[in-house]
């Protein structure tokens, strides 16, 4: 019997293997997080005071917010389509990069609320966010990763 005969016996028609399903969510997850990079980056680039006013605090009195937010929208925006746009060798270089990004918006925003310096639902709210988008940013690496063998 050669070698690959039988292979499909184990899946039939239209099912898909193991490894074909972890690809499935992979890209999914790139997708998603590409997605949600592109509008918190425009909503920070373009409407600051929409994110600021979430969190509880007035625009108007943090003109450094403002800055921040518009500096990092733009980023962020870019980063978002360089999951879109690449393949190969520089997008699993963009995915790694992606871990190590939202791996440390998770810590910082959690150091912030354990240290008190934003409000506790706040500090929640921004962990769960930034866990969200390392689970996406894992998933998809890992991914990224097993097409490259």
């Amino acid at each position: 019997m050669p070698a690959d005969e039988g292979i499909n016996d184990q899946h039939p028609a239209g099912a898909q293997s193991p490894l074909d399903r972890v690809a499935s969510v992979g890209h999914a997850a790139r997708y998603a997080l590409a997605c949600i990079r592109v509008v918190n980056g425009a909503v920070a680039l373009a409407a600051p005071g929409v994110i600021i006013r979430r969190f509880g605090e007035s625009p108007g009195d943090d003109n450094a917010a403002v800055y921040g937010l518009r500096m990092f929208g733009v980023r962020t925006v870019l980063i978002g389509f360089d999951l879109v746009a690449l393949s190969g060798a520089p997008l699993r270089r963009a995915l790694g990069q992606a871990v190590i990004i939202h791996a440390s918006d998770t810590a910082t925003a959690a150091c912030l609320g354990l240290s008190g310096r934003v409000r506790p639902r706040t500090a929640v709210t921004l962990t769960l966010i930034s866990a969200t988008n390392t689970g996406l940013a894992v998933t998809a690496y890992l991914a990224a990763r097993r097409d490259e063998v």
